[in-house]
């Protein structure tokens, strides 16, 4: 091993909680819904199942994991429930990844 100089990408300490939000940003229908929210700002359960095209149960559920990881909050309004994003950091992880595959030449495999 080379003596470097380089900090690593993630503190020892915090491998485990940057693996864990890393895997549940990791999942396509959870990253629509966060792009939905990005764009639209605060937006309900029924608001989100439409323009996702996701069925209500299941948008449910990954709302709830992305609450549960502090990436959304949930605000009741009577028997609605709003949701926003809740992550400063999500905006620039997201570019910063988006800006590396779209300078990649190869498009990913499906």
């Amino acid at each position: 091993m080379s003596d470097s100089t380089n900090p690593p990408l993630v503190p020892d300490a915090q491998i485990k909680r940057v693996a864990r939000r890393l895997k549940i940003m990791g999942d396509p229908v959870r990253l629509q819904l966060l792009n939905l929210l990005r764009v639209h700002g605060e937006l309900n359960v029924q608001e989100l199942v439409d323009a996702s095209g996701q069925r209500q149960a299941n948008v449910s559920k990954h709302l709830g994991i992305l609450m549960r990881e502090g990436l959304v909050s949930r605000r009741k309004e009577g028997v609605k429930a709003f949701y926003a994003l809740d992550d400063p950091s999500l905006p620039g992880i997201c570019v910063l990844v988006t800006n590396q595959l779209s300078t990649d030449e190869a498009p990913m495999p499906s």
